[in-house]
């Protein structure tokens, strides 16, 4: 018979070994080429310091604890909520060094060095921030376990974006998800939010 044009299960297995054999001895040269004495960290528990809302924190973690873990198990900052866990709902959104971020999609160990800002650092029972402000005077929010990851979200968005159009924060805000369905309310707390902030004329 005659062979066909394309792959067949043999070629596709041949092909494989090879790939895993060349595979191998790829990780092996890389592993040659390391710098001897380079830092390891872990597989236990090391020492960390955060920036966390304009402090330092020391603590001890593993280093393939994330950062929504590393604030909510160990230091009780429990405003940003674990959810989804796989980088997809923003619920766990924080800012680092102003850019938001999802904190379940980062190790805490490789925050170091980085300015971190949870919900918990924009506002206090004295005075709200005028994003929290504008999320409640437009009800944008119903069970309000995405809250917390919104507001911060839409702070990191307007400090980029201080004059947003309708259509903008749609699209700046569309990595965070609310199964309650309050984004009419969460777009019009963006806009206003953007007037108090920085006194923009938005649509």
């Amino acid at each position: 018979m005659s062979s066909r044009k394309g792959f067949s299960r043999r070629g596709f297995l041949q092909g494989a070994g090879v790939g895993g054999v060349l595979g191998t001895g790829l990780l092996e040269r890389e592993a040659e080429a390391a710098p001897a004495g380079a830092a390891v960290a872990g597989p236990g528990a090391v020492p960390i310091t955060l920036n966390i809302n304009g402090k330092p924190v020391n603590l001890t973690v593993e280093p393939r604890v994330t950062l929504i873990d590393a604030l909510r198990e160990h230091l009780d900052i429990t405003g940003a909520k674990r959810v989804c866990d796989r980088g997809t709902c923003g619920a766990c959104t924080v800012l680092l060094n102003g850019k938001s971020v999802y904190s379940c999609s980062v190790l805490a160990i490789d925050a170091q060095g980085k300015s971190i800002e949870t919900i918990e650092g924009m506002t206090s029972p004295e005075k709200m921030h005028p994003v929290s402000q504008a999320f409640w005077e437009n009800d944008a929010q119903q069970c309000g376990y995405c809250t917390s990851g919104f507001v911060v979200a839409c702070k990191g968005f307007l400090d980029e974006n201080p004059n947003p159009t309708e259509e903008d924060v749609k699209h700046g805000l569309g990595g965070n998800l609310c199964r309650c369905g309050t984004y009419m309310g969460v777009r019009a707390a963006a806009l206003q939010a953007a007037k108090a902030m920085h006194g923009g004329k938005n649509g």
